[in-house]
């Protein structure tokens, strides 16, 4: 059974930084694209970034220029880098890896908590 290993969350000042990852128990197809989604507390799950397989990424206006997808095949793992975090950031992560009908995978989620 194919795995996601997601981690990477925890809990920073206003202005630090993280890193999301997700590591996927088997190889990356050729195809792909993996989306960022997060999830606060009473709100909808809201997607935030997303990264093809062709290296284009787009972002949400509000993680614009603070928030950086990027991901090693060879490792298969997803990376979500999050500089400059703000109390407005803090939810659950999700990552949602997409190789097409039959392959696409969740992360089990991981928290981020921005506070003084």
């Amino acid at each position: 059974q194919v795995q996601v290993m997601e981690s990477g969350g925890g809990s920073v000042q206003p202005g630090g930084s993280l890193m999301a990852s997700c590591t996927l128990s088997r190889h990356f197809l050729t195809y792909y694209i993996i989306r960022w989604y997060r999830q606060a507390p009473g709100k909808e799950r809201e997607l935030v970034a997303m990264i093809t397989s062709g290296g284009t990424t787009s972002y949400t206006d509000s993680v614009k220029g603070r928030f950086t997808c990027s991901t090693d095949s060879a490792k298969n793992t997803v990376y979500l880098t999050m500089n400059n975090l703000k109390p407005d950031d803090t939810a659950t992560y999700y990552c949602n890896i997409d190789m097409g009908p039959d392959y696409r995978y969740w992360g089990q989620g991981t928290q981020v908590t921005v506070s003084e």
